[in-house]
């Protein structure tokens, strides 16, 4: 850099009027200046087309379908991160991760690493960009993330394209048929990360259907089942620094449909909305994969002959909280509901399917109206049977808890959770010290799937990149 030993300007002189002279510039200064002036303007002008040249390549990153698994960049550049290859940036933290490797001084070549859904398979990702939580002791509670994603139609017609927004809350009409008669369906599903950095779904067309077939029982509109898993698909892409490392957790996927239009009369809403939110969970029970304790409600009933029992609408779950309240009240983990009519038999669990083990025989109540059709049951009973174990789904008794080997429930949230101890009638039944043997061999051989640690010859996941 050019050094300028005296000043550019002299304002010291004077006229003879006692004025002061026009700045009088000295050439020499003046050729220094305009000499270091060039040069600056050089190096301002290189730089100018470096940024510009970063901008350009960021814009093409964000909206390419296909990202290449690494790109080469020569300078020391900052490079901006992303949240998702369709999103503006949130201004928290973001999601899609761009990270270089190594420190960079300004004359090395460095690398640029790029994390997002659109990776080829053969892709290595060096870094993964994680939400700053305690995930060593993530529980099973609301985790606010990044996105949710909305879809609206009005009654009679059909969904169309959605959109993803920040998460937060919605804004209801105080007369919304969800708010005053309850038209509503959720269901929920997981997406786990797979140690090569990809994410695995599970089943999500399984919970397409079951949201077809709720929202037939309860007069509404639904997505089509393309555009329920392009929709968790979408919504998982852009939350996709929530979901835990692999043995940490999960993130649970929660979809909703609801009667969000504005109706005072006892009748079908005018308008519908499907929403997904998503948040990452631990064990849904504090006990973790450890037996709980159940005890049999016989006076209060989930679900009754030729109502809402088999639909994963929202009221079901409101019902079973008086019961589930008393029970945790009192030390249990959970209630086991009976039959409503002859109040013998074994329904389900507040919000998991129930399993009864003797000996090879693994039994489970027949799906008859009343009982949810789970899709982790539906999992255990093929992944059951191809273990070798033979399956019953019939009428189960409630006196058959007392002669069983082990029993276990099964769900989304859960997984498989065996069962310690059934409390019925005052009398408590047990089923050893720990984890049942045929328990803890389904619940790992579906996990290890799930988790992508085995081959899916199920063909039940779908990978994301």
């Amino acid at each position: 850099m050019v050094e300028i030993q005296q000043p550019l300007i002299d304002l010291t002189g004077q006229n003879e009027e006692g004025y002061p002279n026009f700045p009088a510039i000295k050439l020499e200064n003046l050729f220094h200046f305009l000499s270091s002036y060039k040069e600056k303007r050089e190096i301002h002008r290189i730089e100018y087309h470096r940024v510009c040249l970063r901008r350009k390549i960021e814009r093409k990153m964000e909206s390419s379908a296909a990202l290449t698994s690494s790109i080469r960049l020569t300078s020391s550049i900052c490079v901006s991160r992303h949240s998702s290859p369709f999103l503006s940036p949130p201004k928290r933290s973001p999601s899609f991760s761009l990270k270089l490797q190594n420190h960079f001084p300004s004359n090395s070549q460095n690398v640029l690493q790029a994390s997002s859904s659109s990776l080829r398979p053969s892709a290595t990702v060096s870094a993964i960009e994680l939400a700053d939580i305690d995930w060593d002791n993530l529980g099973f509670g609301l985790q606010p993330t990044d996105y949710m994603y909305f879809m609206k139609c009005d009654q009679g017609g059909t969904f169309t394209k959605g959109q993803l927004k920040r998460f937060g809350n919605i804004e209801l009409n105080p007369s919304a048929g969800v708010l005053n008669y309850g038209q509503g369906l959720f269901e929920g599903l997981k997406a786990y990360r797979k140690e090569d950095g990809n994410i695995l779904l599970f089943r999500p067309e399984e919970n397409a259907l079951r949201m077809k077939m709720g929202a037939e029982r309860m007069c509404m509109p639904s997505p089509s089942v393309e555009q329920f898993v392009e929709a968790v698909k979408d919504t998982v892409l852009a939350n996709k620094r929530w979901i835990p490392p692999q043995g940490k957790g999960s993130l649970y996927i929660r979809p909703l449909l609801m009667g969000s239009g504005a109706v005072l009369g006892l009748a079908p809403a005018p308008e519908y909305t499907f929403l997904i939110y998503v948040s990452p969970v631990g064990n849904y029970f504090k006990e973790g994969l450890a037996p709980i304790n159940l005890i049999v409600e016989s006076e209060l009933h989930r679900a009754t002959p030729g109502g809402t029992g088999g639909v994963k609408t929202i009221g079901n779950y409101a019902a079973v909280l008086k019961a589930q309240s008393a029970a945790k009240a009192k030390g249990y983990s959970d209630v086991l509901y009976l039959d409503c009519v002859q109040k013998r038999y074994l329904e389900e669990v507040s919000s998991c399917n129930i399993f009864v083990v003797k000996g090879n025989v693994i039994s489970t109540p027949s799906i008859k109206g009343t009982i949810l059709p789970g899709i982790t049951r539906k999992s255990i009973i093929d992944v059951a049977r191809s273990q070798g174990f033979e399956v019953e789904e019939r009428l189960v008794s409630v006196d058959e808890l007392v002669e069983a080997d082990e029993v276990f429930c099964t769900g989304t949230a859960v997984v498989v959770s065996p069962v310690g101890s059934v409390t019925y009638h005052g009398k408590k039944v047990s089923y050893g010290d720990g984890i049942g043997a045929v328990s803890q061999q389904l619940y790992t051989v579906l996990t290890r799937l799930q988790m992508g640690l085995a081959e899916d010859n199920m063909n039940w996941t779908v990978e994301l990149r």
